[in-house]
């Protein structure tokens, strides 16, 4: 079984960057198999088509507007996933991720099982800050649900042995969260998921 574990969102847009954040922060953590992807899908839309239809198995973090309180988080499977991947329109990325599920459904490869693991964002406003304190502590327990899921799956992956500074990182050129968030005058501690 083929396994995607995505990443999508826009980091330059406050809560919407995460599920760039959460997937950033899974591949911090943990090695996969082969047989797994962990990828940044950011707001690539239609582009991650060819990703979606070669995988099994699809696990998604995304900020979604379930109508919450700010950083609550909710776990989305199978048939209703793409029921609030477009219920409400916060950016250009989610109407098309929408689209992506849709185009994978017609060309007959669409994933026997799907996961959305959703964080209710509190700032959408706030261009080229970044992601707010609540949105940040519920990186964690978004991970928790990630890895009971894929453990449910059967997904074969494990804690990184190696320190966090020998392997490659998932987002480059300083893009990743404690790079960025440094940059905007944010501690270290207050960017550490």
């Amino acid at each position: 079984m083929r396994t995607l574990i995505l990443g999508i969102g826009n980091i330059l847009w406050a809560d919407e960057g995460f599920g760039v954040r959460a997937v950033e922060e899974f591949h911090a953590r943990y090695e996969t198999g082969p047989q797994v992807t962990v990828l940044d899908g950011g707001t690539q839309g239609l582009y991650l088509v060819q990703f979606v239809e070669a995988c099994d198995q699809l696990l998604v973090f995304d900020a979604i507007d379930y109508g919450l309180e700010p950083a609550t988080l909710r776990v989305v499977r199978d048939a209703e996933v793409p029921r609030f991947m477009g219920a409400k329109k916060m950016s250009l990325h989610q109407t098309g991720f929408q689209e992506v599920l849709s185009a994978a459904d017609l060309l007959g490869r669409y994933p026997s099982r799907l996961a959305l693991i959703g964080c209710q964002p509190q700032d959408l406003e706030d261009w080229g800050g970044p992601l707010t304190p609540p949105v940040v502590a519920a990186i964690e327990p978004a991970l928790d649900a990630a890895v009971a899921t894929l453990t449910e799956w059967g997904v074969e992956f494990r804690p990184r042995a190696e320190s966090a500074q020998s392997f490659q990182r998932l987002l480059g050129h300083d893009l990743d969260h404690s790079a960025y968030e440094r940059r905007l005058g944010a501690t270290d501690e207050e960017t550490r998921p």
